[in-house]
């Protein structure tokens, strides 16, 4: 077998599996006009966190009304407020036709334990300096929790579990190991850090500019103490 043979049957992909969490939006009901009030007030809370997500949109607990669900539109609102629909949760007959039509993936509904995001935005106390306090969290971050401190830094003081996620404008800190998401100077903060005593974290990022598990676990560093920060666009781990 000459070169040639060899390269045209050299693999061009793998299959991979990933810890990557994803923000899951759960309809209660098919009322369009209220969910985009809604989200708009979301998205006020915290945009950083709605730019550009990712979602799975889960319809199995939506309730059945007589006005049909009108999926275009369901789609057209959640992109109007940042949210990119990677997949459909649905099991009703409707709702898998609605989603073929438009070409969107559907996955069944789990049994996997799923908890509300609590999307808390930190209210802007400033002193006559414009000084604002880090948010400091005593209590351990479980998985799907959510942690947002606006304009200053977040401080844990504690274990963040897998499936939590921190955000912060500024830099974090994580007293414990860090098995969730964290991702610092969302405002666009290129000087911002994380910084954490047990780097074993889902996902990394600041600034835009993240690293998955699946790259980190790769790094000599994983499970040790650490702080991450940009270099030229290009997220970097060192020991603390």
């Amino acid at each position: 077998m000459n070169q040639a043979d060899l390269l045209e049957k050299a693999p061009v992909f793998q299959l991979k599996g990933s810890m990557l969490a994803l923000t899951i939006l759960e309809l209660s009901s098919n009322e369009l006009d209220r969910l985009d009030i809604q989200l708009a007030e979301k998205v006020e809370q915290a945009p950083q966190f709605f730019q550009d997500a990712p979602i799975i949109l889960a319809l199995d607990k939506c309730l059945q009304s007589a006005q049909p669900l009108d999926l275009v539109r369901l789609l057209s609102i959640c992109r109007k407020h940042g949210l990119h629909t990677l997949a459909l949760r649905a099991e009703h007959p409707e709702h898998l036709a609605a989603a073929q039509l438009v070409d969107l993936a559907v996955i069944p509904p789990s049994g996997a334990r799923e908890r509300p995001l609590a999307i808390a935005a930190t209210a802007e106390t400033a002193t006559e300096h414009n000084f604002t306090p880090a948010r400091i969290i005593t209590q351990p971050v479980r998985s799907g929790q959510q942690v947002y401190a606006k304009n200053t830094d977040l401080i844990v003081m504690a274990a963040v579990s897998a499936g939590a996620e921190l955000l912060a404008d500024g830099n974090i800190h994580v007293y414990g190991p860090l098995r969730g998401r964290a991702l610092a100077g969302i405002n666009g903060n290129l000087e911002a850090r994380i910084f954490c005593q047990q780097m074993s974290a889902e996902m990394l990022s600041i600034a835009g500019q993240y690293k998955v598990a699946e790259d980190l676990r790769r790094d000599p560093l994983w499970g040790e103490a650490t702080q991450t920060y940009l270099n030229a666009e290009h997220l970097e781990i060192s020991t603390l």
